[in-house]
């Protein structure tokens, strides 16, 4: 099955091979939201970058993602003052709650194309127990004077046409995106701005001297000062587990008539559920129903996902009875055992940043921002996390095959269930 973002997305051009050898102020390697987002920034302010995409541009998470812009992070900001300390902790909650809007400002400010929507998120109360978990993190959010709202099972029916659920909590600053489309409309603002993108420009080896380091791809390389790593879940050689692989799977129908649109999701907002096993759920622009879970949509457990897929999404909105899916696509997600994003810094002039946890739209767009100052400013403070010299994911195999039986074994009860 095809990438339903690949199809829907608008035209974008492409970019050339690196096949020289070539200078800049800095090198970021990765062409998703965070690199894109450096690159754009530091362009503006003047500065000469030379981005290197293996693939191309948006190929692996940013292009692959469910496409909801949510503020903060998976963990509730209470737990994340707790892990990482309050002071940090009260820096990357604030950052991270204004994520959306920051977003939402670049798309408006450079024009793109990607489906925008202001609508909010509906996190979605899979029982009673998602339902008080719904309540803890609204009190939380509350305290935070955060635009958010908990909705009884009635007010969420309504919200988005089915029975099912025992609650929602609203956020009213998130919304939805066409993920690669966004990432299209990066890249294309970056170089405009005088970003030099390359793409199926893997770099195969990096050295440092005394005064710069030196990137290597197949036919070229990059002399810079400074280094932007921003390959999250797609680094190609990990110097060691840096964090857990995650496989995330979506599947979409066709559009669907006007007349179930009414009903179904009528405001557009993004959904996700409390279950262990998260499922997700949204309509695109054209009227597609979105459904997503974890799992792998290669090798083994492909049939069993897409059956689930299909499913999930009947025994939300049974009148989607007959509907298939028409495309299917997956993704990896870099997950850190706290769930929060990690910055691993060398010296004072390469840094890499990954472990978005599977919140890739707004803290990659915000971090890829402070790489940007970072290299403006000559410190490190102005990261939305305090750098680290060294991280080490511990357990990464063993979680990660944790994480895909557990997906198959989830799908497969879910369907005895039904």
């Amino acid at each position: 099955m095809k990438n339903l973002w690949a199809v829907t997305a608008p035209a974008c051009g492409s970019y050339a091979r690196l096949e020289a050898d070539i200078q800049a102020d800095v090198a970021i390697i990765g062409g998703g939201y965070t690199g894109l987002s450096a690159a754009l920034h530091l362009a503006e302010a003047g500065k000469s970058v030379v981005l290197l995409e293996a693939r191309t541009v948006g190929y692996g998470g940013s292009g692959r993602n469910v496409g909801l812009v949510n503020a903060g992070l998976w963990t509730p900001p209470d737990e994340v003052e707790a892990l990482i300390g309050e002071t940090d902790g009260k820096k990357l909650n604030a950052t991270l709650a204004g994520a959306p809007a920051f977003v939402m400002a670049l798309i408006e400010e450079h024009g793109i194309d990607c489906e925008l929507t202001k609508t909010g998120t509906l996190h979605c109360a899979h029982s009673a127990k998602g339902f008080a978990d719904l309540e803890n993190r609204f009190a939380q959010q509350k305290a935070r004077k955060a635009p958010v709202t908990l909705l009884s099972p009635e007010e969420t029916a309504e919200r988005i046409g089915s029975d099912r659920f025992h609650g929602a909590l609203h956020d009213a600053r998130a919304g939805t995106i066409q993920p690669l489309a966004y990432a299209h409309g990066l890249a294309m603002a970056a170089d405009k701005a005088g970003a030099q993108l390359f793409e199926d420009s893997e770099v195969t080896a990096m050295d440092q001297d005394q005064s710069s380091w030196q990137l290597r791809t197949r036919e070229g390389s990059v002399r810079a000062k400074h280094v932007i790593e921003a390959t999250n879940a797609y680094e190609t050689r990990p110097d060691s587990p840096r964090y857990t692989p995650v496989y995330y799977m979506q599947a979409a129908t066709d559009p669907l008539p006007a007349d179930l649109l009414k009903t179904i999701l009528p405001g557009r907002e993004g959904c996700w559920d409390t279950a262990m096993v998260m499922s997700s759920f949204r309509l695109d622009a054209a009227g597609r129903m979105i459904i997503g879970g974890v799992g792998q949509m290669d090798g083994i457990g492909e049939a069993t996902h897409l059956k689930w897929a299909a499913r999930k999404m009947i025994s939300i909105f049974p009148q989607l009875e007959g509907r298939s899916m028409a495309t299917a696509l997956h993704g990896r997600i870099a997950m850190t055992s706290d769930h929060v994003p990690k910055i691993l810094q060398t010296g004072d002039t390469k840094i890499s940043i990954f472990g978005y946890s599977g919140r890739g739209i707004g803290p990659g767009t915000v971090f890829g921002k402070a790489a940007a100052d970072w290299v403006l400013k000559a410190d490190s403070s102005v990261f939305p996390v305090s750098p680290v010299t060294q991280y080490r994911e511990k357990r990464a195999g063993l979680m990660a095959a944790y994480y895909r039986a557990g997906a198959i074994a989830a799908h497969l009860t879910d369907a005895r269930r039904t």
